[in-house]
Formats: structure tokens, sequence, C-alpha cells
């Protein structure tokens, strides 16, 4: 496996909304290669604490090495952050960041299977001690599902065309690789003059499917709300719409003075209860060109800071 070094995105936008200091209790939910956590606990010193979680054994390993210089000052849980408050107690924490999707290195080693650039198996699990693989998703699942998750979690709008044929393809052929399941993409759906492989959407949609992403930061931000105190603030990181959409709905939610009843917000049917989050700034944050330049994967980076009331 390639070193798990892993750039930061918004690194200096994180420290704005967060703004640790010294003696405050931090959480990073994706510690990977531990560039924001190393940059909380150094803005925190002496005595500034960290959580950090990771469902990345990999990732462990390399916080370990990366934070040893603040020793006694962190603690490291190979867990997903949707399970924080396993571990902290409920209106401890002055500030959570969750920075999401996949890192570098998960894409850039070829065993890990998160990307149709290059040939490894058919993995995607960002913790590996876990059964289901996208392997077995495509080999398992029934047409309608599969289309479903392609549609649901990718916008891919050629679902049940590409779940069709890989429901024919699986049954001489199991899906094992990843290329075998790009050529099948390319089959269905030549590139031709577009600038995306036919496979991009596909290929999200599964990596989110085989970690419950969606679940996870759903049950994630419920647990940082949760453990911040008041006046503690929630950083997140999002790199897709679908992502995105989520945590705009969880603050708009939580910011308001009254519970929606049902679907429909109807002004008559709304329940009264006080507002638990503020939303600081009315947009997301990108990242500026010089971030953008030095490090092209940050381009569909956003980042969202509510603050708890």
């Amino acid at each position: 496996m390639p070193n798990f070094t892993h750039k930061p995105v918004l690194a200096v936008e994180v420290l704005t909304a967060l703004a640790p200091g010294p003696g405050g209790r931090y959480v990073d939910g994706t510690v990977g290669g531990a560039g924001h956590a190393a940059a909380i606990l150094t803005a925190s010193s002496p005595n500034g604490h960290l959580h950090a979680f990771d469902r990345d054994g990999a990732a462990m390993e390399a916080a370990k090495i990366r934070l040893a210089g603040f020793a006694g000052r962190f603690e490291l849980h190979q867990a997903d952050f949707a399970v924080m408050t396993d571990w902290i107690e409920a209106n401890s924490c002055d500030g959570v960041l969750l920075d999401l999707g996949v890192s570098s290195p998960q894409l850039d080693w070829a065993e890990r299977g998160f990307s149709f650039q290059q040939d490894g198996p058919l993995d995607m699990r960002m913790d590996q001690r876990q059964e289901m693989t996208a392997a077995r998703l495509l080999n398992e699942t029934n047409p309608d599902e599969l289309a479903r998750i392609f549609w649901e979690f990718g916008g891919e709008e050629n679902s049940r065309r590409i779940a069709r044929a890989i429901a024919l393809d699986r049954q001489t052929r199991p899906f094992e690789r990843t290329l075998q399941l790009a050529q099948l993409m390319e089959r269905i759906s030549p590139r031709g003059g577009r600038k995306s492989h036919p496979a991009t959407k596909v290929f999200q949609a599964l990596r989110i499917a085989v970690n419950d992403e969606i679940g996870s930061l759903k049950r994630g931000m419920e647990g940082a709300l949760k453990v911040l105190r008041p006046g503690g603030r929630l950083a997140v990181i999002t790199f897709h719409s679908l992502e995105d959409r989520g945590v705009k709905d969880f603050g708009r939610n939580w910011s308001r003075d009254y519970e929606q009843i049902g679907t429909m917000d109807v002004p008559e049917l709304r329940r009264p209860r006080p507002a638990r989050l503020k939303r600081l700034g009315s947009k997301a944050i990108l990242p500026g060109a010089s971030e953008l330049r030095d490090n092209p994967r940050s381009r569909s980076a956003q980042l969202r800071v509510f603050e708890k009331v």
C-alpha cells in the first residue's frame, strides 16, 4: 500500500470555522492522514483534546505516526463517526469536523477497488472488517434494487439499462474486478467526447451503498449535535450533491424553531420547539484559487458550518 498521506482540503477554512483553542475538546470524524487533526491539535495547544475516528485501519496507523508528537492529547477510534456518542459525553465538545468522501490513498491503491482507472478487486470497503463488498453487492442484488442504487446514489440516468446488463453478464461471469465493470460501462455507454468516464456515477453509487455513507452521515450529524456543547461548532466538508443536500436539510431542520409534521411543511401542522443549530453563512465555503491549483481533487469540496444554540 502507498503511504497514507492525504492533503487536507479547506484546512485554513476549517480552523477558522472551528476556532480551536487551549483546553478545547474536538472531534475529527474522518481522521485519514491526520492533516486536519494535526492542525486542530496544534491550534489548541498546549492542552486541547481530540477524538479521532476512521473506519480505515490504514488511516489509523498513519494517524498514530502523524500525531505521535501530540501524545496524551488524542484518542483514536477505528469506527464509523456515526457512533461517536459511544465514546464521547453529551455537551462536552467545542467542535466537530466531518470530512466526507473517499481519500486520495484509497483512490490511488488499486487493491482497495475504489477506482475504475486501474485494475483491482471490486472491494470499496472503507472498513475492511465488514463483509459487504462492491462485488458481493453487484452479484447478489436484484436488478430493480441495483437500478435504485445507481439512480439514488449516483444520479445515473441509465440506471435500469445498466442494472439489466449487469444481471445478464453475471450469469456467466461474476463481477470481481474494477476494470471488468468499467469495461461493461464503456460498452453500454461509450465515452465519446465526454470528459467524465461512463463508470463514474456507478462507482460512486456502489461506494456509497457498500459503506452506507448517507445513513452514516445522518447518524453522524445527529451524534455531533448531541456531543457539542452550546456554542460548539459543526463543520462538514462534502464532495457531491447528495451529501451536500443531506447536510443542508439537516441544518435547515435544526435551525428552525418548529418540527415539521409529515413530508410537507404545512404551517398549521407545525409543532413548536427550540432551534438547536444556527447556520453560519448562507452559502457553502469553497476552495480558493491557490488550493485548486495545488490540489485539483479539492475542486468539488464544499464546507458548511453550524453552531449549536
